[in-house]
């Protein structure tokens, strides 16, 4: 019975696991995948957006939608973002990657794909326990001035964020941050298909916290209570660094009493 439960469960996604596995398991169990997934969905992701940017007023439709309209990202701006994000995958990532490899060969990949519902539960588990290992780093690393001058302010060195400015981090935030995405779904057991969609996921939410627009088809609009605190949130963050330190959801704000929002006037 469980045997026919568990196929009936799986038989949305196995389809697809079963092709992953087949045409590309060779690439999908290399330890450089997930890097290569993080860092082209923030290429992907960020792109449209600054070509957004760099058309400003042209495109007034989207354009009208920018939260701070006096303050533009330069392509210089833009370039450096790009620069620091490739740095520092050169410099750290790539190395404790290596690390790993030698200390903690890849596993096998499972026959077997996640029903759907337990793919959403683990992804949306992963999601939240992110969000508040983030939010308390992220509270740390404000309240402290030494670590806030050492290792966060480079992050805040646009008041008015952009998309590629969501990887201008310094190396010891990016591995933080790195470590907590990549060694999460493993913390609790989750299946390789959950990682990489929940990594891919984690780089979308994190460039459009920093797309520097208030669409009104923006999750957080969407999402009832302001549960999602998307781009009107952390644009407010950057120019009240004491508020809004969740990177996705507004919970553990409002608990906190950290949460600022505003309507957005442009």
């Amino acid at each position: 019975m469980n045997s026919t439960r568990d196929s009936h469960e799986c038989l949305f996604l196995q389809t697809f696991w079963d092709y992953i596995i087949h045409e590309f398991g060779g690439l999908v169990t290399c330890p450089f995948f997930p890097v290569l997934l993080a860092f082209s969905g923030y290429i992907c992701f960020s792109f449209p957006f600054a070509l957004l940017d760099v058309l400003g007023e042209q495109c007034h439709f989207f354009y009208k939608y920018k939260i701070q309209k006096k303050t533009r990202p330069t392509v210089k701006m833009m370039c450096l973002c790009i620069w620091r994000s490739v740095f520092n995958h050169v410099v750290y990532v790539l190395p404790m990657v290596m690390l790993s490899w030698v200390c903690m060969p890849p596993l096998a990949l499972p026959s077997e794909a996640p029903s759907v519902y337990t793919l959403f539960g683990e992804v949306f588990g992963c999601l939240l326990l992110f969000d508040f290992q983030y939010f308390m780093w992220h509270v740390l690393h404000h309240k402290n001035k030494w670590l806030y001058k050492k290792v966060h302010a480079v992050h805040h060195k646009y008041v008015a964020p952009f998309s590629w400015a969501s990887q201008n981090l310094g190396g010891y935030e990016l591995m933080a941050i790195g470590f907590w995405s990549n060694n999460n779904p493993i913390a609790l057991g989750c299946h390789p298909l959950t990682s990489w969609i929940c990594n891919l996921l984690s780089i979308w939410m994190s460039v459009n916290d920093h797309i520097g627009y208030d669409f009104p088809w923006s999750l957080s609009h969407i999402l009832p209570f302001r549960l999602y605190g998307g781009a009107l949130a952390h644009d407010l963050h950057h120019q009240r660094p004491e508020k809004n330190f969740a990177p996705f959801f507004s919970h553990w704000d409002l608990i906190f009493g950290t949460s600022c929002y505003i309507e957005n006037s442009g």
